[in-house]
Protein backbone atom coordinates (compact mmCIF):
# COMPACT_ATOMS: atom_id res chain seq x y z
CA UNK A 1 0.00 0.00 0.00
CA UNK A 2 1.58 3.67 -0.72
CA UNK A 3 2.33 5.78 1.89
CA UNK A 4 0.17 9.10 1.23
CA UNK A 5 3.21 11.17 3.28
CA UNK A 6 5.39 9.67 0.97
CA UNK A 7 3.68 10.52 -2.03
CA UNK A 8 2.68 14.40 -0.94
CA UNK A 9 6.66 14.68 0.95
CA UNK A 10 9.29 13.75 -1.93
CA UNK A 11 13.02 13.41 -1.42
CA UNK A 12 13.30 15.69 -4.23
CA UNK A 13 12.04 16.88 -7.07
CA UNK A 14 12.09 19.36 -10.56
CA UNK A 15 10.53 22.68 -9.99
CA UNK A 16 11.03 24.36 -13.24
CA UNK A 17 9.02 27.20 -12.60
CA UNK A 18 8.68 29.80 -15.15
CA UNK A 19 11.13 30.70 -18.25
CA UNK A 20 14.82 30.57 -18.03
CA UNK A 21 16.03 34.25 -16.95
CA UNK A 22 18.78 36.24 -18.58
CA UNK A 23 22.05 35.24 -17.41
CA UNK A 24 25.30 37.44 -17.04
CA UNK A 25 26.93 35.32 -20.05
CA UNK A 26 25.42 33.74 -22.83
CA UNK A 27 25.23 29.67 -23.10
CA UNK A 28 28.36 29.42 -25.31
CA UNK A 29 30.13 30.84 -22.68
CA UNK A 30 29.19 28.68 -20.00
CA UNK A 31 29.57 25.51 -22.52
CA UNK A 32 32.89 26.37 -23.03
CA UNK A 33 33.61 26.10 -19.60
CA UNK A 34 32.49 23.09 -19.03
CA UNK A 35 33.63 21.68 -21.94
CA UNK A 36 37.55 22.59 -19.97
CA UNK A 37 36.28 21.46 -16.66
CA UNK A 38 35.41 17.90 -18.04
CA UNK A 39 38.84 17.69 -19.80
CA UNK A 40 40.46 18.88 -16.40
CA UNK A 41 38.04 15.84 -14.47
CA UNK A 42 39.09 13.37 -17.16
CA UNK A 43 42.77 14.54 -16.50
CA UNK A 44 42.25 13.99 -12.84
CA UNK A 45 40.23 10.47 -12.96
CA UNK A 46 37.28 12.17 -11.89
CA UNK A 47 33.76 10.50 -13.10
CA UNK A 48 31.79 13.31 -11.53
CA UNK A 49 32.56 16.18 -9.33
CA UNK A 50 30.21 17.64 -6.42
CA UNK A 51 30.81 21.34 -5.91
CA UNK A 52 29.76 22.51 -2.86
CA UNK A 53 31.43 26.38 -3.37
CA UNK A 54 29.37 29.55 -4.39
CA UNK A 55 32.04 30.40 -6.18
CA UNK A 56 32.56 27.15 -8.85
CA UNK A 57 28.67 26.77 -8.43
CA UNK A 58 28.23 30.55 -9.38
CA UNK A 59 31.22 29.57 -12.38
CA UNK A 60 30.03 26.69 -13.95
CA UNK A 61 25.92 27.48 -13.61
CA UNK A 62 25.58 30.94 -13.65
CA UNK A 63 23.42 30.23 -9.93
CA UNK A 64 24.72 32.39 -7.21
CA UNK A 65 23.38 30.55 -4.10
CA UNK A 66 21.98 32.05 -0.74
CA UNK A 67 22.97 29.36 1.64
CA UNK A 68 21.21 30.09 5.07
CA UNK A 69 22.39 27.17 6.93
CA UNK A 70 21.70 24.70 4.19
CA UNK A 71 23.79 23.00 1.79
CA UNK A 72 24.11 23.60 -2.20
CA UNK A 73 25.81 22.28 -4.63
CA UNK A 74 26.57 21.47 -8.28
CA UNK A 75 26.48 18.07 -10.35
CA UNK A 76 29.02 17.85 -13.09
CA UNK A 77 29.10 14.15 -15.05
CA UNK A 78 30.09 13.51 -18.49
CA UNK A 79 26.37 14.02 -19.95
CA UNK A 80 25.11 16.42 -16.35
CA UNK A 81 25.06 19.98 -15.21
CA UNK A 82 22.56 19.72 -12.44
CA UNK A 83 22.01 22.36 -9.33
CA UNK A 84 21.30 21.11 -5.94
CA UNK A 85 18.71 23.53 -4.07
CA UNK A 86 16.70 24.18 -1.36
CA UNK A 87 12.97 24.25 -1.62
CA UNK A 88 12.84 27.38 0.25
CA UNK A 89 14.42 29.01 -2.80
CA UNK A 90 11.42 27.48 -5.05
CA UNK A 91 12.05 28.17 -9.10
CA UNK A 92 14.71 30.43 -8.59
CA UNK A 93 17.66 28.49 -8.90
CA UNK A 94 16.49 26.77 -11.90
CA UNK A 95 15.19 29.94 -13.73
CA UNK A 96 19.05 31.72 -12.95
CA UNK A 97 21.10 28.60 -13.79
CA UNK A 98 22.42 27.47 -17.29
CA UNK A 99 22.31 24.02 -15.73
CA UNK A 100 18.83 21.60 -14.89
CA UNK A 101 17.78 21.84 -11.21
CA UNK A 102 17.02 19.26 -8.57
CA UNK A 103 15.24 20.58 -5.51
CA UNK A 104 15.55 18.73 -2.45
CA UNK A 105 13.27 18.71 0.62
CA UNK A 106 13.82 18.88 3.87
CA UNK A 107 10.97 16.42 5.36
CA UNK A 108 14.37 13.93 6.05
CA UNK A 109 17.61 14.48 6.56
CA UNK A 110 20.34 14.43 4.06
CA UNK A 111 17.68 14.44 1.15
CA UNK A 112 20.52 16.71 -0.11
CA UNK A 113 22.88 14.07 -0.63
CA UNK A 114 20.32 11.68 -2.10
CA UNK A 115 19.65 14.45 -4.51
CA UNK A 116 23.16 14.34 -5.75
CA UNK A 117 23.45 10.83 -5.77
CA UNK A 118 20.76 10.38 -7.77
CA UNK A 119 22.86 12.27 -10.78
CA UNK A 120 26.38 10.83 -9.60
CA UNK A 121 24.95 7.12 -8.75
CA UNK A 122 27.20 5.15 -6.11
CA UNK A 123 30.94 4.12 -7.12
CA UNK A 124 32.26 6.75 -8.76
CA UNK A 125 34.96 8.79 -8.66
CA UNK A 126 33.97 11.79 -6.75
CA UNK A 127 35.93 15.06 -7.43
CA UNK A 128 34.98 17.77 -4.50
CA UNK A 129 36.54 20.51 -3.48
CA UNK A 130 39.25 20.17 -0.51
CA UNK A 131 38.97 24.15 0.43
CA UNK A 132 35.69 24.13 1.03
CA UNK A 133 34.04 20.73 1.87
CA UNK A 134 33.34 20.37 5.72
CA UNK A 135 34.32 17.71 7.39
CA UNK A 136 31.07 16.53 8.55
CA UNK A 137 30.32 16.99 4.74
CA UNK A 138 32.97 14.63 3.61
CA UNK A 139 31.52 12.13 5.79
CA UNK A 140 28.08 12.12 4.49
CA UNK A 141 29.55 12.07 0.76
CA UNK A 142 31.14 8.66 1.49
CA UNK A 143 28.44 7.41 3.15
CA UNK A 144 25.49 8.18 0.64
CA UNK A 145 27.83 8.43 -2.84
CA UNK A 146 30.09 5.21 -1.56
CA UNK A 147 33.05 6.96 -4.18
CA UNK A 148 36.15 4.47 -5.31
CA UNK A 149 37.89 7.30 -4.73
CA UNK A 150 37.69 10.65 -4.33
CA UNK A 151 39.39 13.22 -5.95
CA UNK A 152 40.04 17.14 -5.18
CA UNK A 153 39.60 19.34 -7.95
CA UNK A 154 40.34 22.55 -5.76
CA UNK A 155 43.30 23.78 -7.37
CA UNK A 156 42.91 22.69 -10.98
CA UNK A 157 39.54 24.46 -11.17
CA UNK A 158 40.93 27.74 -9.54
CA UNK A 159 43.65 27.69 -12.29
CA UNK A 160 40.98 27.52 -14.56
CA UNK A 161 38.81 30.23 -12.89
CA UNK A 162 42.43 32.77 -13.09
CA UNK A 163 42.42 32.71 -17.26
CA UNK A 164 39.02 35.07 -18.10
CA UNK A 165 37.25 34.62 -21.25
CA UNK A 166 36.59 37.64 -23.56
CA UNK A 167 32.99 37.79 -22.02
CA UNK A 168 34.90 38.10 -18.63
CA UNK A 169 37.64 40.63 -19.21
CA UNK A 170 33.69 42.92 -20.30
CA UNK A 171 32.31 42.29 -17.07
CA UNK A 172 34.93 43.18 -15.24
CA UNK A 173 35.63 46.14 -17.13
CA UNK A 174 31.98 47.47 -16.14
CA UNK A 175 32.65 46.41 -12.83
CA UNK A 176 35.49 49.17 -12.29
CA UNK A 177 33.49 51.56 -13.75
CA UNK A 178 30.70 50.89 -11.40
CA UNK A 179 33.63 50.94 -8.99
CA UNK A 180 34.42 54.61 -10.28
CA UNK A 181 31.13 55.82 -9.89
CA UNK A 182 30.96 54.89 -6.34
CA UNK A 183 34.23 56.66 -5.68
CA UNK A 184 33.03 59.66 -7.25
CA UNK A 185 29.66 59.65 -4.78
CA UNK A 186 31.98 59.11 -2.23
CA UNK A 187 34.21 61.88 -2.70
CA UNK A 188 31.40 64.19 -3.23
CA UNK A 189 29.69 63.24 0.00
CA UNK A 190 33.21 63.93 2.09
CA UNK A 191 32.64 66.58 4.49
CA UNK A 192 34.21 67.54 7.74
CA UNK A 193 31.92 66.22 10.44
CA UNK A 194 29.92 63.43 8.08
CA UNK A 195 29.91 60.14 9.19
CA UNK A 196 31.56 57.43 7.95
CA UNK A 197 28.26 55.22 7.54
CA UNK A 198 26.56 58.47 5.62
CA UNK A 199 29.12 58.54 2.79
CA UNK A 200 29.67 54.71 2.95
CA UNK A 201 25.77 54.52 1.63
CA UNK A 202 26.57 58.20 -0.79
CA UNK A 203 28.91 55.38 -2.28
CA UNK A 204 27.08 51.86 -2.33
CA UNK A 205 23.87 53.64 -3.42
CA UNK A 206 25.53 55.23 -6.56
CA UNK A 207 26.99 51.66 -7.46
CA UNK A 208 23.46 49.98 -7.15
CA UNK A 209 21.37 52.24 -9.41
CA UNK A 210 24.61 52.29 -12.01
CA UNK A 211 24.41 48.69 -12.07
CA UNK A 212 20.68 48.73 -12.51
CA UNK A 213 21.57 51.20 -15.36
CA UNK A 214 23.68 48.52 -17.10
CA UNK A 215 22.13 45.10 -16.37
CA UNK A 216 18.81 45.62 -16.22
CA UNK A 217 17.69 41.84 -15.93
CA UNK A 218 20.29 40.94 -13.49
CA UNK A 219 19.78 40.25 -9.52
CA UNK A 220 20.83 43.11 -6.96
CA UNK A 221 23.04 41.68 -4.20
CA UNK A 222 26.23 42.34 -2.03
CA UNK A 223 27.48 45.50 -3.46
CA UNK A 224 29.33 47.63 -0.48
CA UNK A 225 31.52 49.88 0.33
CA UNK A 226 34.25 50.14 3.73
CA UNK A 227 34.55 53.95 4.21
CA UNK A 228 37.26 54.28 6.77
CA UNK A 229 38.36 57.45 8.96
CA UNK A 230 41.53 58.28 11.62
CA UNK A 231 42.24 54.97 13.41
CA UNK A 232 40.27 53.11 11.59
CA UNK A 233 42.01 53.21 8.23
CA UNK A 234 44.51 50.70 9.97
CA UNK A 235 43.21 48.00 8.21
CA UNK A 236 42.07 47.06 4.85
CA UNK A 237 38.84 45.31 5.91
CA UNK A 238 37.45 47.50 9.28
CA UNK A 239 33.88 47.74 9.22
CA UNK A 240 32.14 51.16 8.40
CA UNK A 241 31.44 52.99 12.02
CA UNK A 242 29.22 56.32 13.18
CA UNK A 243 33.00 57.87 13.17
CA UNK A 244 32.89 61.72 12.47
CA UNK A 245 35.17 62.96 10.05
CA UNK A 246 37.76 65.90 11.34
CA UNK A 247 39.83 68.56 9.82
CA UNK A 248 43.22 66.52 8.63
CA UNK A 249 42.07 62.51 8.74
CA UNK A 250 43.22 60.26 6.82
CA UNK A 251 40.47 58.35 4.81
CA UNK A 252 40.31 55.74 3.20
CA UNK A 253 38.10 54.86 0.20
CA UNK A 254 36.97 51.64 -0.68
CA UNK A 255 34.39 50.70 -3.34
CA UNK A 256 32.92 47.17 -4.20
CA UNK A 257 30.51 46.42 -6.60
CA UNK A 258 29.35 43.06 -7.19
CA UNK A 259 27.38 42.01 -11.10
CA UNK A 260 26.49 38.68 -10.88
CA UNK A 261 29.48 37.45 -8.29
CA UNK A 262 31.68 39.39 -10.29
CA UNK A 263 33.60 41.40 -7.80
CA UNK A 264 35.62 44.90 -8.59
CA UNK A 265 37.46 47.38 -6.33
CA UNK A 266 38.50 50.72 -6.34
CA UNK A 267 40.75 51.44 -3.09
CA UNK A 268 42.29 55.47 -2.78
CA UNK A 269 43.85 56.84 -0.08
CA UNK A 270 42.25 60.58 1.05
CA UNK A 271 42.26 63.49 3.39
CA UNK A 272 39.78 65.74 4.69
CA UNK A 273 40.47 69.26 4.22
CA UNK A 274 44.24 68.80 4.73
CA UNK A 275 47.51 66.93 4.86
CA UNK A 276 50.41 67.21 6.77
CA UNK A 277 54.24 66.89 5.68
CA UNK A 278 54.61 63.39 7.42
CA UNK A 279 51.56 62.09 5.89
CA UNK A 280 52.46 63.64 2.72
CA UNK A 281 55.60 62.14 3.11
CA UNK A 282 54.32 58.51 3.06
CA UNK A 283 51.24 59.14 0.72
CA UNK A 284 53.55 60.03 -2.01
CA UNK A 285 55.64 57.38 -1.23
CA UNK A 286 53.01 54.44 -1.99
CA UNK A 287 51.83 56.12 -4.95
CA UNK A 288 55.47 55.66 -6.23
CA UNK A 289 55.66 52.31 -5.17
CA UNK A 290 51.65 51.59 -7.26
CA UNK A 291 52.95 53.61 -10.16
CA UNK A 292 56.30 51.04 -9.90
CA UNK A 293 54.48 48.05 -9.43
CA UNK A 294 51.88 48.47 -12.06
CA UNK A 295 55.27 48.95 -14.17
CA UNK A 296 55.93 45.53 -13.21
CA UNK A 297 52.21 43.79 -14.06
CA UNK A 298 53.95 42.15 -17.15
CA UNK A 299 53.03 38.81 -19.35
CA UNK A 300 56.40 36.58 -18.30
CA UNK A 301 57.12 37.85 -14.59
CA UNK A 302 56.38 36.01 -11.38
CA UNK A 303 53.94 36.99 -8.68
CA UNK A 304 57.34 36.32 -6.20
CA UNK A 305 58.85 38.47 -8.26
CA UNK A 306 57.13 41.41 -8.74
CA UNK A 307 56.56 40.77 -4.83
CA UNK A 308 60.31 40.93 -4.43
CA UNK A 309 60.78 44.45 -6.73
CA UNK A 310 58.10 45.78 -4.49
CA UNK A 311 59.80 44.98 -1.69
CA UNK A 312 62.91 46.56 -2.29
CA UNK A 313 61.17 49.53 -3.64
CA UNK A 314 60.00 50.27 0.36
CA UNK A 315 63.13 48.50 1.93
CA UNK A 316 65.21 51.64 0.08
CA UNK A 317 63.00 54.30 1.53
CA UNK A 318 63.18 52.58 4.94
CA UNK A 319 59.29 51.96 4.93
CA UNK A 320 58.76 48.05 4.55
CA UNK A 321 58.17 47.85 8.03
CA UNK A 322 55.00 49.15 7.49
CA UNK A 323 53.70 46.67 4.93
CA UNK A 324 50.71 44.59 5.99
CA UNK A 325 49.70 41.89 3.26
CA UNK A 326 50.12 41.16 -0.29
CA UNK A 327 50.68 43.22 -3.39
CA UNK A 328 47.64 42.26 -5.59
CA UNK A 329 44.99 39.44 -6.52
CA UNK A 330 43.07 37.95 -9.00
CA UNK A 331 39.56 39.07 -9.90
CA UNK A 332 36.45 37.54 -10.79
CA UNK A 333 34.10 35.09 -9.28
CA UNK A 334 34.80 36.07 -5.67
CA UNK A 335 33.66 38.13 -2.65
CA UNK A 336 34.12 38.83 0.69
CA UNK A 337 32.65 35.54 2.07
CA UNK A 338 33.47 33.31 -0.84
CA UNK A 339 36.02 32.50 -3.59
CA UNK A 340 39.54 33.11 -3.80
CA UNK A 341 42.06 32.32 -6.87
CA UNK A 342 44.97 32.01 -4.19
CA UNK A 343 47.52 31.15 -7.00
CA UNK A 344 47.27 34.76 -8.23
CA UNK A 345 48.67 36.72 -5.74
CA UNK A 346 51.04 38.98 -5.18
CA UNK A 347 53.28 37.66 -2.20
CA UNK A 348 56.62 35.89 -1.91
CA UNK A 349 55.35 32.41 -1.79
CA UNK A 350 53.12 32.42 -4.73
CA UNK A 351 55.26 31.34 -8.02
CA UNK A 352 52.66 32.08 -10.88
CA UNK A 353 53.19 33.45 -13.96
CA UNK A 354 51.45 36.21 -15.41
CA UNK A 355 50.01 35.21 -18.77
CA UNK A 356 47.69 37.33 -21.07
CA UNK A 357 43.83 36.99 -20.43
CA UNK A 358 44.72 37.22 -16.16
CA UNK A 359 42.87 39.98 -13.76
CA UNK A 360 45.09 40.91 -11.24
CA UNK A 361 44.75 44.05 -9.08
CA UNK A 362 47.94 46.22 -7.55
CA UNK A 363 47.41 47.39 -4.50
CA UNK A 364 50.16 48.40 -2.23
CA UNK A 365 49.52 49.64 1.55
CA UNK A 366 51.05 51.10 4.32
CA UNK A 367 50.10 51.08 7.92
CA UNK A 368 51.66 53.44 10.11
CA UNK A 369 51.11 53.38 14.38
CA UNK A 370 48.77 55.57 16.13
CA UNK A 371 51.92 57.27 17.82
CA UNK A 372 54.10 57.46 14.90
CA UNK A 373 54.16 60.68 12.88
CA UNK A 374 52.18 60.07 9.35
CA UNK A 375 49.75 57.48 11.49
CA UNK A 376 46.84 55.82 9.41
CA UNK A 377 46.44 53.35 6.39
CA UNK A 378 47.78 54.25 2.93
CA UNK A 379 46.39 52.24 0.44
CA UNK A 380 45.66 53.07 -3.73
CA UNK A 381 44.32 50.02 -5.51
CA UNK A 382 43.83 49.37 -9.97
CA UNK A 383 42.45 46.48 -11.46
CA UNK A 384 44.90 45.76 -14.36
CA UNK A 385 44.11 43.10 -17.42
CA UNK A 386 47.50 41.23 -18.24
CA UNK A 387 47.97 41.85 -22.26
CA UNK A 388 50.04 40.40 -24.71
CA UNK A 389 52.83 42.87 -24.37
CA UNK A 390 51.94 44.34 -21.07
CA UNK A 391 48.63 45.60 -19.03
CA UNK A 392 45.20 47.59 -19.33
CA UNK A 393 44.21 49.35 -16.50
CA UNK A 394 40.81 49.47 -16.08
CA UNK A 395 40.59 51.64 -13.02
CA UNK A 396 39.78 55.19 -14.15
CA UNK A 397 39.08 57.51 -10.44
CA UNK A 398 42.28 59.21 -9.92
CA UNK A 399 45.09 58.49 -7.44
CA UNK A 400 47.50 60.90 -5.19
CA UNK A 401 47.19 64.11 -3.39
CA UNK A 402 46.31 66.90 -6.43
CA UNK A 403 42.74 65.39 -6.07
CA UNK A 404 42.13 63.48 -2.79
CA UNK A 405 42.36 66.08 -0.58
CA UNK A 406 38.72 66.88 -0.40
CA UNK A 407 36.02 68.41 1.84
Amino acid sequence: MTNPSKVLRPDMYRFHNGEKSPLPFDATEYEARLEELRERMESAGATAAVFTSMHNIAYYSGFLYCAFGRPYGLVVTDTDCVTISAGIDAGQPWRRSFADNITYTDWQRDNYWRAIASVTGKGAVIGYEGDHLTLMQRDKLEDFLEPAVMVDLFETTMRQRMHKSEAEIALIRQGAQVADVGGYAIRDAVKIGAREIDIAMAGRDAMELEIAKRFPDAEYRDTWVWFQSGLNTDGAHNPVTARQLECGDILSLNTFPMISAYYTALERTMFAGEVDAASLKIWEANVAAHEYGMSLLKPGASCAEITHKINDFFAERDLLQHRTFGYGHSFGVLSHYYGREAGLELREDVDTVLEPGMVISMEPMLTVAADKPGAGGYREHDILVITDDGNDNITGYPYGPEFNVVG
